[in-house]
């Protein structure tokens, strides 16, 4: 009985989260940070439960409603909100969840519909899902080959505009590699200070397997490991040592092609969270100096803890607008970072909120945002100095487009990363010099990155 109560907690627990979600004014890792913060008695296979049903509902929604209106005659649009969100987690247990019995996820829908007050109610919810558990083996889904984007909109959960952009930027086989992409698990890559001495990544990495956790060195950067398992990347031994932080090996690769050199000064002028703030600090290795700035003190206060922990003294972190020339910065770095705000692309596995509330029209707006930004900041590059523009999208416009237009209208010429990168990723690097990362195709987030020199 205890568990039976335990099990219908934690699908309350969720089913408020995707309420509160499908408010639109807060992200999924936010509500669902909250409510595990709040419930932190909770061990972890309950947590990793509510996790897993909560970002597999919202990332599978449009797949999930497909699915609910082929077998009901009320559909999605037209159900109470609660009586929706109800129905489509079961849903998604009863396809994804092989760990759920089928009449597990049904009983727990009208259990908890019934707790929500909807007595009247219980009983279509039970119709529902009874049917779809007969019938989940004979889902008619759009077919792929007569219409590929009907298909991609429905079965990955994708708008239909950003399915056509791809495809029309990179192609049916590219664009389908990221859409798979899009619905995977994501493994943890941390980076490790490569300064730590030998003994101590050794002692590291010894901790991390014993605490149960699967750890690999990604192929692309030998300081950058692959973490599966575990429960908590914060529990983990040195993370309050500083001696690793969260990072994507597509972000760590932009200090890789910044080439920065003993006493540089640096300027990140879009820091936050700090990741590439704090991996050309470590590779200063103490010299030199990072400004890292950020639009408010929010973003910055989340920096500095950052830096704090990582035990780094040679950055300077302020308040500043990208958008703002700041007379003091004219000329003053020897590189700048300008990782821009944009439209997410490539990373919609990882937050897959962004899907839903992004619309064509923003991505546009988008664009001028990061000219405005690059106009200004490219100023602060002293001549001869490097100028990094990177993204966490994949988008022509506002990746390879931009860079255009910057070599058009500024003093900026591209230096190609033939020679910057490792290995494996040269012969990714596009006839421009620059490179596009596509997720599901690289081992790492959707990513681009340019390198150019101030003239």
């Amino acid at each position: 009985m205890a568990s039976e109560k335990d099990d219908l907690l934690l699908r309350q627990l969720v089913m408020e989260i995707l309420l509160e979600v499908r408010k639109g004014e807060e992200y999924l890792n936010v509500v669902l940070k909250g409510v595990l913060d709040k419930y932190n008695y909770l061990d972890g296979k309950k947590k990793a439960f509510i996790k897993k049903l909560a970002t597999g509902c919202l990332e599978r929604q449009t797949e999930l409603d497909y699915v609910i209106n082929l077998f009901s005659k009320t559909k999605t649009n037209k159900m109470k909100p609660v009586i929706r969100i109800i129905i489509e987690m079961a849903v998604y247990q009863i396809l994804y969840m092989d760990n759920v019995y089928d009449t597990t996820a049904c009983n727990m829908a009208v259990s908890l519909a019934k707790k929500k007050g909807f007595q009247g109610l219980s009983g279509f919810v039970n119709g529902v899902l009874r049917t779809i558990c007969r019938e989940k083996e004979q889902i008619a889904y759009p077919d792929k080959d007569k219409d590929f984007i009907q298909y991609a909109t429905v079965r990955f959960s994708m708008p239909e505009w950003i399915v056509t952009l791809w495809m029309e930027q990179y192609g049916r086989e590219t664009t389908e590699r990221m859409l798979e992409d899009s619905l995977q698990e994501n493994a943890v890559t941390v980076r490790v200070n490569e300064n730590l001495a030998s003994a101590v990544l050794e002692d590291l990495i010894g901790q991390w397997k014993k605490d149960g956790v699967k750890v690999s060195v990604h192929s692309y950067l030998p300081y950058a490991y692959v973490l599966t398992g575990g429960y908590g990347i914060q529990n983990l031994y040195g993370y309050d040592e500083g001696y690793f932080t969260v990072q994507d090996v597509s972000s760590m690769l932009v200090a890789e092609c910044a080439g920065v050199k003993k006493d540089a000064t640096v300027i990140d002028v879009c820091a936050a969270p700090g990741g590439k703030t704090m991996h050309v600090a470590t590779k200063l290795n103490g010299s030199g100096k990072v400004i890292s700035c950020e639009v408010s003190e929010y973003k910055t206060d989340k920096i500095n803890e950052n830096i704090e922990r990582l035990g780094l003294k040679n950055v300077q972190v302020q308040v500043a607008d990208a958008t703002v020339e700041d007379a003091d910065f004219i000329e003053k770095a020897d590189v700048v970072l300008a990782d821009v705000p944009c439209s997410g692309l490539g990373v919609l596995g990882k937050k897959v909120d962004i899907k839903y509330r992004l619309t064509k029209e923003q991505t546009e707006e988008i664009v001028s945002l990061q000219r405005q930004i690059v106009r200004n900041v490219c100023n602060y590059v002293k001549k001869g100095g490097t100028f990094i523009y990177s993204t966490c999208t994949v988008n022509k416009a506002e990746n390879n487009d931009n860079v255009k237009w910057m070599t058009e209208n500024l003093p900026l010429e591209v230096v190609s990363l033939d020679e910057e990168l490792p290995e494996e990723l040269r012969s990714s690097v596009g006839e421009d010099g620059t490179l596009q990362l596509f997720q599901g195709v690289h081992k790492c987030d959707g990513f681009y990155i340019a390198k150019l020199r101030k003239i």
